[in-house]
């Protein structure tokens, strides 16, 4: 028999313009938990309330609004522990969370693998750790539901000594697979593995947009943080091999220890040869660009990258100037996008017409997996090939080269 799904009701602090979309993101937030949106209070910030962050006047409206419903209140930022036991006492008890646990609970909800598994349960331990010092009840209180997966409140109810321990030792086990991770992007270093990376706010098609390319399965859904594990598939233009990897996607206000979370499986976007920012027509897609490009910069990024609009099926016109249009899910625009993918890495390829003497394949035979042969003439003396050369193997093929 299937559970109820929980009802969330969303206390939406204003605090500058973009309010509105911070409450629709969290509306497909609680979706994506598996919850359902009950209903929206706002309440202008003027000055913060140090016990409760909102106003008491305002507590008591809502108070009235949602007595005797069964329901979770989501505050739309972040909270203390204080302030989160302090708001739920105000409201008769009712189990309050915030927008980081909303996050952390759909990031255990969407990991699978084991590095992302243990990331999840680190940041939950970390974010979680602070709130169990003397507030022993604010845990009983959580019941079940939203914030209570991942680790869960068995863990959670064991005395500190026992938290840090596991906290340690999560760090430990990560530390370890990030020097694997270290030494896998050393080796397509020195293989001359091009990597392109998709990056971008979550759920604007990147997954689909990986599939498209290369012929992947990896799943996709309409849910913000669908793609919580980094996914890599090979990637062929013009007969050069690339990988492709898709990322965690980013939301706005992300908390930051959050991204520092999962820093080691973004280490593929920052040590990329390009990346792809990849935004939704359709949406805020200027609003998506900001939130990728700070989160970026705050990582130390410094790749080329190119803009590419998605979901331009849904649009009339391109929004936007200096992009690469595409429809990922109709598969249109990919080729114009391979080409741009291509021009962007242009420096680090040579198109050549080569000549090779009969008498000479031998040695060109010895390095002929080190490019991409695009044509090939034979004549009576030898062979001329039209290919395209990595800039890196350039020398080892000058003796061919046709003037």
């Amino acid at each position: 028999m299937n559970e109820k799904p929980e009802n969330v009701y969303i206390i939406q602090p204003i605090e500058g313009e973009n309010y509105k979309i911070l409450q629709e993101e969290a509306v497909a937030l609680i979706e994506s938990a598996g919850a359902q949106y009950a209903g929206t209070i706002y309440q202008n910030i003027r000055e913060i309330n140090p016990s409760t962050y909102i106003g008491e006047g305002k507590l008591e409206e809502l108070r009235q609004r949602i007595e005797g419903l069964d329901l979770t209140v989501l505050f739309n930022g972040e909270l203390s522990p204080s302030q989160t036991l302090n708001i739920s006492s105000a409201l008769g008890g009712t189990k309050v969370i915030d927008r980081t646990t909303l996050i952390l609970d759909i990031f255990a909800l969407r990991a699978e693998s084991s590095e992302g598994k243990l990331q999840v349960e680190l940041a939950q331990l970390k974010y979680l750790y602070p709130r169990l010092k003397g507030k022993g009840e604010a845990l009983s209180r959580l019941g079940g539901g939203i914030g209570t997966r991942g680790p869960g409140e068995s863990k959670l109810e064991t005395d500190r000594r026992h938290i840090r321990a596991r906290i340690h030792t999560l760090e430990e086990r990560l530390r370890e697979t990030e020097r694997r991770r270290a030494l896998q992007t050393q080796r397509r270093k020195k293989d001359e593995v091009r990597t392109i990376a998709l990056v971008g706010y979550t759920n604007t098609g990147k997954s689909t947009l990986l599939n498209a390319l290369t012929g992947a399965d990896v799943t996709t859904k309409d849910a913000l943080f669908a793609t919580l594990d980094p996914t890599a598939r090979a990637l062929e233009i013009e007969g050069i091999p690339f990988l492709l990897v898709d990322t965690v996607g980013f939301l706005q206000d992300l908390p930051h220890h959050l991204i520092e979370a999962f820093k080691s499986t973004l280490e593929s976007a920052i040590n990329c040869d390009l990346a792809l920012i990849v935004l939704d027509a359709s949406g805020e897609y200027e609003t998506q660009l900001k939130v990728t490009l700070d989160t970026l910069k705050s990582m130390d990024f410094s790749a080329p990258y190119l803009v590419v609009m998605n979901k331009c099926d849904l649009c009339s016109e391109i929004p936007m100037k200096d992009c690469i249009p595409i429809s990922a899910k109709e598969k249109r625009g990919l080729e114009a996008l391979k080409s741009a993918v291509f021009d962007a890495l242009k420096d680090k390829f040579i198109r050549a017409t080569l000549f090779i003497p009969y008498a000479e394949m031998p040695r060109y035979n010895r390095d002929r997996a080190l490019l991409s042969e695009r044509e090939v003439e034979y004549l009576d003396g030898g062979e001329r090939v039209k290919a395209v050369i990595p800039a890196v193997y350039a020398e080892r093929f000058r003796p061919f080269l046709e003037p």
